[in-house]
């Protein structure tokens, strides 16, 4: 490689005229004739030259143009035609791979189109094209992946008029397998049947979703439904805080007392846990309730442990579920009998979604920066782009 070559990035061109009074422009010409590119005969003729304008990285707070000369080669041996390739630079392009990698990682990295079209000198439906272009390229290699072993799924919201979309997540590697419009079984139904690699997951987690229960067993079959912790011990304050407005409404509108209901046991003070206690003895029922509901707690928190170590707890679960039947929390009771499976599973697998909702937050600040989408496809493949794999494979 030429040491012009070496400083541009372009190998075997050599430096004709630079001038960089006002922009940067730079006049080459190839340094050497290639072989033929369709018999590989080293014997050429120059049969004619023209003159290309390209775009090519920033030097400094300047746009490198450059104006090359190419040769139209015409082999002495086949008698075939071709121009001179230069590597980086794609025919009919006017814009380096390398200026156009720049470009893209920018604008990835946050920098808006705006700012883009000043310091590159491009319009910003090129720079949304070129971010397009190498998204798409990205997700076609992606589109063949198989399931990952352990899967998370979850919904999200997208906008009022489409409605909620479905987000699937590789747990493992923590990336974001992929994003569907729906959440109902018929509105996923086509994409999940021609999803490779389904027999291969081992695990699917979900918050307390019927329809994406339905929809694991269906698709799924070799998987095991693990509940996801954060959503049952949700459900579970929810249905208490229920009841202690419909006991004593003033007292749930107390936002101290509010903090130390919903607080684990264990994580309050003795001054905090006295306090609590008095509040509660002019209640006895609630009292009852409460105490339970710590106990409850203390199992639905429980995970990785040994079949042995699970066996042994097991029965003293569902004497409390037995408990619950026959108190005002009967509902939570139901609820939680319907799942016993999917929440002893919990016990056995530290996963849960909490990866998917930290995913969540980052496509609403996708969502947010780009003031709203109306086109699906185009939220899918940004999402993809930030959360489904480590940076864009580059290629020149």
């Amino acid at each position: 490689m030429s040491l012009a070559g070496t400083i541009i990035g372009i190998p075997e061109l050599q430096i004709e005229r630079i001038d960089h009074q006002k922009n940067l422009e730079v006049w080459a010409s190839p340094a050497r004739r290639p072989l033929c590119k369709h018999c590989q005969h080293q014997h050429l003729h120059i049969k004619a030259t023209h003159q290309r304008t390209v775009k090519h990285t920033r030097l400094g707070n300047k746009v490198m143009t450059l104006h090359l000369r190419v040769p139209k080669y015409r082999c002495l041996k086949c008698h075939r035609y071709f121009r001179h390739p230069f590597l980086g630079i794609r025919p009919r392009y006017r814009a380096s791979e390398a200026f156009r990698l720049e470009v893209f990682e920018a604008h990835d990295g946050g920098i808006t189109q705006r700012k883009l079209s000043l310091t590159h000198r491009i319009s910003a439906a090129t720079i949304e094209r070129w971010y397009q272009y190498r998204v798409r390229m990205r997700t076609s290699e992606m589109s063949g992946r198989p399931c990952p072993q352990v899967l998370g799924i979850d919904e999200h919201f997208f906008t009022r008029k489409k409605g909620y979309a479905t987000t699937l997540v590789d747990l493992n590697n923590r990336k974001v397998f992929d994003v569907k419009l729906g959440r109902s079984e018929s509105s996923l139904r086509r994409y999940l049947q021609g999803v490779e690699g389904k027999d291969q997951v081992q695990i699917v987690v979900m918050d307390l979703s019927e329809t994406y229960r339905s929809i694991a067993r269906r698709h799924f079959p070799n998987a095991k439904i693990v509940a996801d912790r954060f959503h049952v011990v949700r459900l579970i304050n929810q249905h208490f805080l229920k009841l202690w407005q419909q006991h004593h409404q003033e007292g749930r509108k107390n936002r101290g007392l509010l903090s130390l209901m919903r607080r684990h046991k264990w994580h309050l003070s003795d001054e905090q846990h006295a306090k609590l206690m008095d509040y509660l003895a002019e209640f006895p029922v609630l009292k009852e309730l409460y105490l339970i509901k710590q106990r409850l707690m203390r199992f639905i928190l429980l995970k990785t442990l040994r079949v042995k170590r699970m066996k042994q707890k097991l029965p003293q679960y569902l004497a409390l579920l037995e408990q619950l039947k026959d108190s005002p929390l009967k509902a939570l009771a139901k609820t939680l009998t319907s799942w016993m499976e999917p929440i002893v599973a919990m016990w056995r697998f530290s996963k849960s979604n909490g990866i998917t909702e930290g995913f969540h937050n980052k496509m609403e600040m996708i969502s947010r920066r780009a003031y709203g989408f109306r086109n699906f496809e185009n939220y899918r493949l940004r999402v993809l782009a930030h959360c489904g794999w480590d940076g864009i494979v580059n290629r020149v």
